[in-house]
């Protein structure tokens, strides 16, 4: 697809970082990590915020805050933690990454948040984007923003054509988010690189959305290629996604004198070192509860008992887990060696740190358990 030309419009760039940073003065919202410029705050609010909502990061955002204030504190903090505190926002490499890094600092850095760019794109779990974003909220940097929302603004406004992924495309938008947020830096008073980047990442979430975006009320829409051709939902011009792939599975609460059954994930999968009740994937065929408790653990049940059904979705797929609530009255013997798992009561289970789906098991369960 040829690139739409738009040379009057790149003419324009310092009435767009006027208005933007006009429009962002008057509209942004009162977020928690808005109101300190402390670099690990700023760092763990981006992280957290990457594949997630800004409602649903505020009250984890202030938890760790509350546990973890310092970047000491999360270098020293026991691994069972920093997931408990992470449970339910998902990409848990994420946050093992952010304890990587605290501990780098640590030992290289004396414990100080690095200020260059170079170095903070250095740390583990942090690319240009998040780099950019540390940069020139904390220290108010000339230091470019490239995210989604970022993504559609600028592909809107300069009629950018090309899919926006495309090497060539991709350098562009860079190339732009470096030459708005450098004409920032001289307006201190304004807020500057700090809240010129954060008025496009703004725009984008609550103006300049995918699907029925704000135009008549866009701080810059008469400066905008794609409103002015009425163009709008052209942009970007990004590749549909592929087809997800459906997976399910069986899930199974075992029971035996007050305890229950779990199991930690190990090292290189999805949810390492979480939690999650045994569970066995069905390749398609009815689930079939009775064998698939003397598949997993080697007897055959009296009573297996359906408990909840969880749709969710991961990356690429859509999972149903079917859970089922069992007694392990005649199981074998050490059982849970061969599974590498362990006995655990319901209060001791609420401890530890389970992906979502599961962490919906041990709600259900505990409920089940209220009733008796």
């Amino acid at each position: 697809m040829p690139r739409a030309a738009n040379t009057k419009l790149e003419t324009r760039i310092p009435k767009l970082v006027e208005l933007l940073l006009a429009w962002f003065a008057k509209n942004a919202r009162d977020l928690p990590w808005r109101h300190t410029q402390d670099p690990y705050a700023i760092w763990v609010s981006e992280i957290m915020l990457q594949q997630t909502q800004v409602k649903t990061v505020i009250p984890y955002w202030e938890r760790w805050m509350r546990e973890l204030p310092t970047i000491e504190s999360l270098a020293n903090a026991k691994p069972e933690k920093i997931h408990k505190l992470w449970e339910g926002l998902g990409y848990y490499t994420r946050v093992r990454n952010m304890q990587k890094a605290a501990q780098f600092i640590g030992h290289a850095r004396d414990g100080k948040f690095p200020v260059k760019f170079e170095d903070v794109l250095e740390l583990s779990g942090i690319g240009r984007y998040t780099a950019g974003a540390i940069c020139s909220i904390a220290f108010n940097q000339p230091t470019p923003i490239l995210d989604g929302n970022v993504i559609r603004v600028l592909t809107r406004v300069f009629g950018i054509a090309e899919n926006p992924r495309d090497k060539k495309a991709n350098a562009r938008l860079w190339d732009l988010a470096e030459e708005l947020v450098a004409l920032a830096a001289p307006k201190r008073s304004e807020g500057g690189c700090s809240h010129l980047n954060q008025s496009l990442m703004e725009l984008g979430a609550l103006i300049c959305t995918p699907r029925e975006p704000k135009c008549l009320v866009c701080p810059i829409a008469k400066h905008c290629f794609a409103f002015q051709k009425n163009r709008v939902n052209e942009f970007p011009n990004l590749e549909k996604r592929a087809a997800a792939t459906a997976r399910r599975f069986a899930a199974f609460a075992l029971e035996r004198d007050g305890k229950f059954l779990v199991r930690q994930r190990p090292e290189g999968v999805v949810n390492a070192h979480l939690w999650e009740f045994p569970n066995v994937e069905l390749n398609g065929e009815p689930v079939n509860p009775v064998a698939a408790v003397n598949e997993l653990f080697g007897f055959t049940p009296k009573d297996v008992k359906a408990l909840c059904t969880i749709k969710h979705s991961i990356t690429r797929y859509r999972m149903t887990v079917e859970a089922f609530h069992t007694i392990a009255a005649d199981c074998p013997s050490r059982l849970e060696a061969g599974l590498q798992a362990r006995w655990l009561t319901l209060p001791e289970l609420h401890k530890l740190s389970f992906p979502s789906a599961h962490g919906k098991i041990l709600k259900a369960l505990q409920n089940v358990s209220l009733k008796r």
